[in-house]
């Protein structure tokens, strides 16, 4: 979610909650970390790290120390996206934030500061005023400093290709999974193909493509990875655009509300009429994770 007063404005991630039965988590998908990333870009770039006031550095790997004295003084020139990561690069190296679970990123504006509150954990406080500020009640995110570029960081070796990138394409995709005795639902996910595509988005681009969720990664023709490459790229597209999925109020720093899950043809949709044929969405369980399907739409 994002509140905007005056000279204030909070970004923060929604844990997703499937319907009770489920008894399924979903944590942010690329939209949604995008939406992270573009909402505190125009505040913090070009400015100068003061102080990193740590209050829990218990995270799902434990925070440095010392990331104070490593980032005092650092101009912080660039924030990027890789994969579900969001990347806060400086000339030294590059602090990685994973948000976990409920992790989620505020702006603190210099003229309304606010006093932090459970579970804000992290502080980083530029010159100005200005302070980045993670919060995380479960503490599965992830913020971590590592020397170099970002290339080299340990943690986004061994990433597969961004889906929104031209390299990621039905030819690639074809190629990629063709030797592949896997579930095509379980190859997107495994990031080692094609990274953020989670759970919400890859049943949403299955069902745009026709694909059943269940289908061997190896039995996909050409003609079939050219439509779920072109159906993950425009799935993406329009969750950035609508402001992210949410089953509770979400809106962006301009206060739109995100609205895309409103948008959603199957995820989420067990018993429901299939939006094209009008027979009943399934669910079933794939690596504990729940994928919804039109049996007779998705072959």
């Amino acid at each position: 979610m994002i509140i905007r007063t005056e000279n204030y404005f909070i970004l923060k991630i929604l844990c997703f909650r499937l319907p009770e039965k489920t008894k399924e988590l979903i944590m942010p998908e690329l939209p949604e970390v995008e939406i992270t990333r573009q909402g505190i870009t125009p505040h913090i770039v070009g400015k100068t790290v003061e102080q990193v006031i740590i209050r829990n550095g218990r995270l799902r790997k434990t925070v440095r120390s010392d990331l104070s004295e490593i980032l005092a003084n650092a101009v912080l020139q660039q924030v990027c996206r890789r994969a579900k990561y969001i990347v806060l690069k400086f000339d030294l190296g590059v602090l990685i934030v994973h948000l976990g679970m409920s992790g989620g990123l505020r702006i603190i504006s210099p003229n309304n500061i606010r006093q932090p509150e459970k579970h804000d954990h992290i502080d980083v406080l530029f010159t100005d005023g200005t302070i980045l500020r993670y919060h995380d009640p479960r503490r599965f995110g992830l913020f971590e400093w590592f020397y170099g570029i970002s290339e080299n960081a340990s943690i986004l070796q061994n990433l597969g290709v961004e889906p929104l990138d031209e390299q990621f394409n039905g030819a690639f995709l074809y190629q990629q999974l063709q030797h592949k005795n896997i579930s095509i639902k379980t190859a997107l996910m495994n990031g080692k193909i094609v990274v953020g595509v989670g759970n919400i988005y890859a049943n949403e681009a299955l069902f745009r493509a026709k694909i059943n969720p269940q289908r061997v990664s190896g039995s996909l023709k050409k003609s079939e990875c050219n439509r779920l490459a072109n159906a993950i790229k425009s799935v993406l597209q329009e969750a950035i655009f609508a402001g992210g999925s949410s089953i509770q109020d979400f809106v962006d720093s301009n206060g739109n509300a995100g609205y895309f899950q409103h948008q959603h043809q199957v995820y989420g949709k067990s018993n429901a009429p299939c939006p094209v044929c009008g027979a009943f969405i399934q669910r079933i369980v794939q690596n504990q994770r729940s994928s919804f399907f039109c049996a007779n739409c998705q072959k």
